[in-house]
């Protein structure tokens, strides 16, 4: 009687150390699909345009460059009024101000309000270009320069031609260097995919004397 009483025992001990382990299995199960259904199904990657040599980065960092791609790009087409600034500006701070931080959208609308009041966009034109040469640097400052102010805080140095025209006839040709504050901003990826946005000058613009092809 005692063996049979030890080998039950024994298997009743056994069956409990399964349903122990089952139940083990299970939460350990729940708590993978939990982190698979949590994990985000989409990732943005900033790649280096210099692709010669392999690159090794965190799929969260944001390179310079990119740094300074995104905000060429949005700032050339806020600035790019090509038939009525009173319309064309009024648009695009509209239509890119998922790129621009809340503080930034107010400042930017307070100067449409205010040149508007001094009629200085009423059939006003502009563009805004890269200066050729002047392009993205590695240099820690000068033109096309990105200043890391931490992990999600940038200063990109842009050096932009200024063209306006009022009615076809030209009043602004000038060379402008706009230090633009970007911070990053992962919070709405389906209107943002960049995961940036723009916060206005870091400090005030310069205006620039760039030599002409002809002084050289």
């Amino acid at each position: 009687m005692s063996r049979l009483r030890n080998a039950l025992g024994a298997r009743d001990a056994h069956i409990v150390t399964l349903r122990v382990m089952i139940i083990v299995l299970v939460f350990a199960c729940t708590g993978l699909g939990l982190g698979w259904y949590s994990a985000p199904k989409h990732l943005t990657i900033s790649i280096p345009p210099d692709l010669r040599s392999g690159s090794t980065q965190k799929w969260w960092e944001k390179p310079p460059s990119a740094v300074y791609a995104f905000t060429t790009y949005v700032w050339q087409q806020i600035n790019r009024w090509p038939t009525d600034g009173e319309a064309d500006y009024r648009r695009n701070l509209y239509a890119y101000s998922p790129f621009l931080t809340p503080s930034c959208q107010a400042e930017l609308n307070e100067d449409y309000r205010f040149r508007n009041q001094r009629n200085e966009l009423n059939q006003r034109e502009r563009s805004v270009f890269e200066i050729p040469g002047r392009g993205f640097s590695d240099e820690a400052s000068g033109p096309g320069s990105v200043e890391i102010v931490s992990q999600d805080q940038w200063i990109v140095n842009l050096d932009l031609a200024v063209k306006e025209t009022y009615a076809g006839t030209p009043i602004r040709d000038v060379y402008m260097r706009f230090p633009i504050r970007v911070v990053r901003a992962d919070g709405d990826p389906q209107n943002n995919k960049w995961g940036m946005q723009i916060d206005c000058l870091a400090r005030p613009a310069q205006r620039l004397q760039v030599p002409q092809e002809d002084d050289v």
